[in-house]
C-alpha cells in the first residue's frame, strides 16, 4: 500500500502542470491632467502575456455608456495587447474618474480594472461663480462683476441677453478680449429694503452652449 501511495505521489508531482496565461499590465491608470470638457479623451493600456498559454479578453465593462472601448482579444504567450478607451466630449467636469473592467481567462487575474482620471474644465470659464448675490443697504451702489472665459476653438460673441428682473437690476456687457474673455456687471436698481431673486440668460454665438445662465439674489437690508 506504501509503495502504491509513493508511486501515485511520484506520478502527481512529475506530471506537467497546465497551461495558463497569466497578465501583466504594465499601468492601470491614465492621468489626463487638466483638460477641457469640449476634448475626446482617449488612452491605450498595454497588456502583457507572461503565461504559456493564449490569454482571452472575455468582455469589456465600462461604469459610464460615454466610454467605448477597442481591444485585442488574443495574446499569444509572450505577446502584448492593446485595450483603448475612449471618452466622448462633454462627458465629464471637474474631478473625474471613469473605469472599465476587463474580464480575462487568467485563473488568477480574471478582473483587471482600467481607470481614466483627470480634472476636466468647462470650455467657457465663468470666475467667480454664475451666482451673483447683491448686498447692501437702498441706495448705496451695490454691483458685481462676471468674467466668462472662453477656451473654444473659434470667437466666442455674447450677443445679447434677457433678464426677469428688468425693474430691480441693469447689466452691462463688455468685451474685455475680443473673442476671448467677457465682463458681465450687475447693478441693483431697487431702491427698497428687502430681498428679491431671478435670472440673466447671455445669448452666446456657441453652438454647444447657446445659452448662458445667470442667477441674482438681491438683499438689501435697511
Amino acid at each position: 500500500m506504501r509503495l502504491f501511495l509513493t508511486a501515485v505521489f511520484l506520478l502527481l508531482t512529475l506530471a506537467p502542470a497546465q497551461a495558463a496565461p497569466r497578465v501583466e499590465v504594465l499601468k492601470t491608470t491614465h492621468d489626463f491632467g487638466e483638460v477641457f470638457e469640449d476634448r475626446e479623451l482617449s488612452h491605450t493600456f498595454v497588456l502583457k502575456n507572461t503565461g504559456d498559454a493564449v490569454l482571452e479578453i472575455r468582455d469589456l465593462d465600462s461604469d459610464c455608456a460615454c466610454t467605448t472601448t477597442e481591444s485585442d482579444r488574443r495574446i499569444p504567450p509572450g505577446g502584448q495587447g492593446r485595450i483603448t478607451l475612449t471618452i466622448a466630449p462633454y462627458s465629464v467636469l471637474h474631478q473625474f474618474k471613469k473605469q472599465t473592467k476587463v474580464f480575462l481567462n487568467d485563473p488568477a487575474t480574471p478582473v483587471v480594472t482600467l481607470s481614466l482620471v483627470g480634472y476636466a474644465k468647462p470650455f467657457i470659464e465663468i470666475q467667480p461663480s454664475h451666482v451673483v448675490r447683491l448686498r447692501g443697504k437702498p441706495g448705496e451702489p451695490v454691483g458685481a462683476q462676471v468674467r466668462f472665459i472662453s477656451h473654444l476653438p473659434i470667437p466666442f460673441e455674447i450677443t445679447g441677453f434677457t433678464t426677469d428682473i428688468p425693474q430691480l437690476i441693469g447689466v452691462h456687457l463688455k468685451a474685455e478680449e475680443p473673442g476671448k474673455v467677457w465682463l458681465v456687471e450687475v447693478k441693483n436698481q431697487n431702491t427698497a429694503a428687502g430681498n428679491y431673486q431671478g435670472t440673466i440668460i447671455l445669448n452666446t454665438n456657441a453652438a454647444r452652449r447657446p445659452r448662458l445662465i445667470m442667477r441674482v439674489f438681491g438683499e438689501l437690508t435697511p
